[in-house]
């Protein structure tokens, strides 16, 4: 029997909790919730970092950065590393990308045959962290204050005209997909740059959400006598403390990113509708899911990049025709991700991930057992907090009757040492050739896909009808 096709669609910097389906009040995404409603929604998904190249990496790999060595956003991924999207190649899957991926280094395409926009974000080494130098030694490249005192409505901004594209190159591929009725099966990855700060988006969107609805932190920020070291990094990093924001300045901020959310929501329904109407729905596995959440605030922090719930859950529903609706409480990893795809496999149990970037002085790591997650870095004092009875996780365990299992298992796993070296190593390798790269001719590595305008359009008057005929696709929508 023929395979099913296979559609993903990712965000970016979207938290589980941040969505209707998962019991948020203010948020709007009717087209999500409606992927929800038919699908396996999993409770309790965790990216394998939080932060955009290595989770998306272990996505497609199945591996933590320790082992892909895509510690941060400036790491290759060495183009002998097996997919998904290789396995499924190999399976007889033709295999497309739109969108943002993030990969690193020359080999833009690991796997996928064919890559339908360029990436929004460079492909060179220059965003290598330095963990010899203090939070507070900013690079010009680390997140600021800029985006929580900023965002706003704007009818164009380059993270718009970007999704815009992938969501017009999607519709576009899969009405192609049904056009030229392949027997292969295709897997498709349509990746959204939404809702990634900053948050600048169209008056209909932002005007979706009334001022005087939108939410505060459950967790208001922390004095920095109570705040743990990394979530102190962080804030040095981004210089949070330098900026004493009003009530109304984070919720305008929060304005900003639920509107984001509703601004991807358009686009993924409009991705969704094209499925529909192209009669591939049936044939289709829809997977859902975003490379890492977003604190928003809470804490005291923004963006991501540390283990707490709402930077480090992430979203995941997958719909499989003829299944029926469900939702599973058991913690699952994005790393296990392609093995559903594949196979159907629904994997849960203990969850392990990494943090090896900015903002970071040594490896730092999460490993969730059951309702209980412990946060370890070297130096710093554990972390551990009863996320189901304890959401927010404001009450710290470390020290309890499960504490010594929990970190005997990561003592188990990591070699944090040994880890940091390797970390170390790397960092002042890609410093040095980002150096030298930066003298005399530059060779971008950056995806540049080729349009074939030749046969896509009318060239001749011979071929008018002819093309206008194959080029229609019937709505086959029921």
């Amino acid at each position: 029997m023929r395979r099913p096709n296979l559609l993903l669609i990712m965000a970016d910097q979207l938290g589980a909790q941040w969505l209707p389906a998962y019991g948020h009040p203010v948020v709007r995404a009717p087209q999500l919730d409606a992927l929800a409603a038919r699908s396996t929604v999993f409770e309790s998904a965790y990216c394998p970092s939080p932060l955009c190249a290595p989770s998306r990496a272990g996505l497609l790999t199945g591996l933590p950065p320790s082992a892909t060595g895509v510690y941060d956003n400036a790491a290759e991924m060495r183009a002998s590393l097996p997919t998904v999207t290789h396995r499924l190649r190999a399976q007889g899957y033709y295999t497309a990308l739109v969108g943002k991926m993030h990969f690193v280094g020359p080999d833009q395409l690991h796997g996928f045959e064919e890559r339908l926009t360029t990436d929004i974000y460079p492909a060179g080494l220059d965003w290598t962290p330095d963990w010899r130098r203090p939070p507070t030694d900013r690079l010009d490249w680390y997140h600021t204050m800029e985006s929580v005192l900023r965002p706003g409505v704007c009818p164009a901004s380059m993270q718009q005209d970007y999704d815009d594209e992938v969501a017009f190159r999607a519709v576009r591929k899969l009405h192609d997909l049904a056009r030229e009725g392949s027997e292969r099966p295709f897997f498709l990855t349509v990746s959204f740059t939404n809702p990634h700060d900053p948050w600048e988006i169209r008056r209909e969107h932002w005007a979706r959400y009334d001022p005087a609805a939108i939410d505060v932190p459950a967790v208001p920020p922390l004095p920095r006598a109570q705040a743990d070291p990394h979530s102190l990094r962080l804030r040095d990093m981004c210089g949070t403390d330098e900026v004493e924001l009003s009530g109304d300045q984070v919720r305008t901020a929060r304005h900003g990113y639920y509107a984001a959310i509703s601004y991807l929501d358009d686009r993924v329904g409009e991705v969704l509708g094209a499925l529909r109407s192209a009669g591939l729905e049936g044939d289709t596995v829809v997977a859902f899911t975003a490379d890492h959440g977003e604190m928003l605030g809470e804490r005291g922090l923004w963006y991501k990049m540390a283990f707490f719930e709402p930077a480090a859950r992430v979203p995941l529903f997958l719909h499989v025709p003829g299944e029926a609706p469900r939702r599973v409480a058991e913690p699952v990893s994005l790393l296990d991700l392609g093995a559903m795809l594949q196979d159907g496999d629904v994997r849960g149990g203990d969850v392990a991930a990494e943090y090896l970037a900015e903002g970071a002085r040594a490896p730092m790591v999460m490993l969730r057992r059951g309702p209980y997650k412990l946060i370890v870095g070297p130096g710093d004092p554990d972390q551990v907090y009863d996320v189901v009875a304890d959401p927010d996780e404001t009450v710290n365990l470390a020290g309890g009757p499960d504490h010594a299992e929990l970190r005997a298992e990561v003592d188990e796993r990591w070699d944090l040492e040994a880890l940091e070296r390797d970390v170390l190593a790397s960092q002042a390798e890609r410093r040095l050739v980002a150096e030298a790269l930066g003298h005399g001719a530059h060779a971008s590595w950056d995806y540049a896909p080729s349009v074939d305008a030749a046969t896509a359009y009318v060239r001749s008057r011979a071929d008018l009808y002819d093309l206008q005929r194959r080029a229609r696709l019937e709505d086959r929508a029921p």
